[in-house]
């Protein structure tokens, strides 16, 4: 059974390397990781993109900000 992890970002560059090395020391390997970026203006979907490409397991979606900034 796949579980899928989702995961809200907006401008979380400073806690998204330690976010992401939380999830890949997880025991489960049957999962996929989806991180819905909310229009940072930071370099979080940099992160994310580098992120992507070194595992197919990681997906983003990104998105215009929906909330107040």
């Amino acid at each position: 059974m796949k579980i899928s992890i989702i995961v809200p970002v907006y401008n979380g560059e400073k806690h998204l390397h330690q976010i992401i090395q939380s999830i890949q020391r997880q025991t489960f390997n049957d999962y996929e990781a989806i991180f819905i970026n909310d229009g940072s203006t930071d370099s979080s979907l940099d992160i994310l993109n580098e992120c992507s490409q070194n595992d197919q397991r990681y997906q983003v979606v990104s998105v215009k900000n929906g909330g107040e900034e």
